[in-house]
């Protein structure tokens, strides 16, 4: 039902994590586990599927705050459990709020700050990507919780691989040459959105000893994972999140 990043284990107070597709209640071809309400599977099934995988968290669902995602690079200070509109990231400093975030090809990003005990949760797609919407979160933590980036953890989560990730010349365009490559066979280029959203976390000082990568891509590993484009837009959508508890 999902995997839990091992870079935050040594923090007893956090939850993180990113679902899969298993474990829900929805058929083909949101088959099972859809979380995700942008999706022509019914509002039962989704609202069950969330249940389930947050009571496998051990969160009640009224911790939740989601938001529905426009591909830019909005930030929000969440400061109670609810579903927001038009941000792509969000943070918080409050125990007992699970920010979560919708993925099913874009490239979710987890963070913790340990010092000043503040969290984000980030959907970074190619557009959010070349937005630096990391860069923008960062900054709003620093500027709201006094976050500083070498005291962050973070998790580039399961996305599209760069070997699947073909895209045109005006995305292409867009990326600097070390993350991306040329294809001679079908003359288009291949984004590789998890080194350039690492990249992102290490420009704004953040520990390369501090981060952890999916090792999983969407499009390859499809049996674990939804994915946009492998199956032509009419597919579920997974979680990654992360909150603070109080014991």
């Amino acid at each position: 039902m999902f995997r839990k990043p091992t870079i935050f284990e040594k923090f007893n107070n956090l939850v993180a994590a990113e679902s899969r597709r298993n474990g829900g209640v929805s058929p083909a071809p949101f088959h099972s586990l859809n979380l995700g309400g942008s999706t022509t599977d019914t509002e039962q099934n989704v609202m069950e599927n969330n249940k389930r995988f947050f009571s496998a968290l051990s969160i009640p669902f009224e911790h939740v705050a989601k938001s529905h995602q426009i591909h830019k690079t909005e930030v929000l200070t969440v400061t109670k459990p609810d579903r927001y509109y038009g941000y792509d990231a969000l943070i918080t400093n409050k125990k007992n709020i699970q920010l979560a975030v919708t993925i099913a090809d874009c490239t979710p990003i987890l963070i913790y700050d340990s010092k000043e005990k503040v969290v984000a949760a980030i959907h970074a797609g190619w557009r959010g990507t070349v937005g630096e919407i990391v860069t923008v979160t960062l900054a709003k933590m620093h500027t709201g919780f006094g976050t500083e980036a070498p005291n962050c953890y973070a998790y580039i989560g399961t996305c599209i691989d760069e070997h699947s990730f073909e895209v045109g010349m005006e995305v292409a365009d867009q990326f600097d040459c070390q993350f991306k490559t040329w294809n001679s066979e079908t003359q288009h280029f291949h984004v590789n959105l998890k080194r350039a959203n690492q990249q992102l976390l290490l420009n704004a000082g953040v520990l390369p000893e501090n981060i952890e990568v999916s090792n999983y891509s969407t499009f390859q590993d499809n049996d674990q994972y939804f994915s946009y484009r492998k199956e032509n837009g009419v597919t579920g959508r997974m979680l990654a999140t992360i909150g603070m508890i109080e014991y």
